[in-house]
């Protein structure tokens, strides 16, 4: 039986949670300088303490590291450990499910380092989802054969999911699936019923640039309700994303999601820096963090920081806006969306 045969789906981001996970960084190829560590892990912790105003926050430490992550965690986040690869829960970690009576499931994808690329490694990180879901208390950990992450879908709530072409229908990850076959098994682990496509992602998420994931859906467009997409846009013509993203939005704003509503597209643009670690920027609000009562929102210490938070404070009026620094993230291959994952509220109260 499939998760959705068992009453199950995915909640939006939007709705209440119970808590929100997230990995702590170590030493690894993503942080293999001290001082690169050092910078991650304040950056993580900023993102921690930010989200723990709006919601409980557990962290998965390697072993022997909590004490040092509580040091600047701070008071009131709370750390469990486990070996890990690397901290980008949103991959890694389960992908929560509700059933509307107050159960709670989770979809266990298979994870093989974003394409099994040559930098990563993912011994410790594709047992963390199961590992989280048991923590969480999960009545059922649905196991996926499909290689997929947690940045690379984003759902409305309402039975539409937007995924990219490079990542479930790359040969990296899933080399003999069908797109059929991709969506019968999405709409089966999330109870989705319409999937929208985009081509690709940003340019900085593939290789030669950096710790690229090939692109995950949540730096380009994401549900900000149902029938309503925040859109990366990149306004300068001298970066390639500019046309690509046109595209994009053009692509959504002729879509209409699985109740039959035509897609409103927010555009958001892109921060005003074009190039970052030596190579093409591909800095984004869209991966931003829903909590409950607040969006944690990517800032870059750029001129566009207030008017993104300008654009969620009109999408989100009874949410608090919080920007916080995510140039460290970036510069590891995700954002703040990225390093979080949501557990759902089973019994709204």
């Amino acid at each position: 039986m499939s998760a959705a045969a068992d009453g199950f789906r995915m909640p939006a981001e939007w709705a209440p949670h119970e808590r929100t996970w997230m990995a702590w960084p170590g030493p690894n190829a993503t942080f293999d300088d001290p001082q690169d560590l050092a910078d991650a892990r304040a950056a993580w912790a900023s993102v921690a303490r930010a989200v723990r105003r709006f919601e409980p926050v557990t962290v998965v430490c390697g072993p022997g590291q909590s004490a040092e992550a509580r040091a600047l965690l701070g008071d009131g986040v709370e750390t469990v450990e486990r070996d890990l690869d690397d901290a980008w829960m949103r991959d890694i970690g389960p992908t929560f499910l509700t059933d509307g009576k107050g159960g709670l499931a989770a979809v266990d994808w298979t994870f093989n380092g974003w394409g099994a690329q040559d930098w990563a490694r993912w011994e410790h990180d594709a047992k963390i989802a199961a590992y989280v879901s048991d923590l969480a208390g999960s009545t059922k950990t649905y196991a996926s054969k499909l290689v997929n992450e947690g940045g690379a879908i984003h759902v409305d709530g309402d039975g539409t999911v937007l995924l990219t072409e490079t990542v479930q229908l790359g040969p990296e990850r899933n080399p003999h699936w069908t797109r059929e076959e991709v969506e019968a098994e999405i709409h089966g682990m999330l109870g989705t019923r319409k999937a929208i496509w985009l081509p690709r992602g940003l340019t900085g998420d593939y290789p030669p640039y950096g710790f690229g994931t090939l692109g995950h859906v949540d730096i380009v467009a994401a549900f900000a309700r149902p029938g309503v997409v925040v859109a990366h846009v990149q306004p300068d013509p001298a970066h390639p994303d500019h046309e690509l993203t046109k595209e994009v939005v053009g692509l959504l704003r002729a879509q209409t999601d699985a109740r039959g509503r035509s897609l409103e597209v927010v555009e958001v643009p892109a921060p005003t820096v074009l190039e970052a670690e030596g190579h093409w920027a591909d800095y984004s609000y869209i991966n931003h963090y829903l909590c409950n009562g607040g969006v944690v929102l990517c800032g870059f210490d750029d001129p566009r920081d207030e008017i993104a938070a300008g654009i969620f404070r009109r999408l989100f009026p009874d949410r608090t806006v919080t920007l916080v620094d995510a140039r460290t993230v970036f510069a590891g291959g995700g954002g703040i969306h990225c390093i979080t994952q949501q557990q759902p509220r089973t019994v709204v109260r």
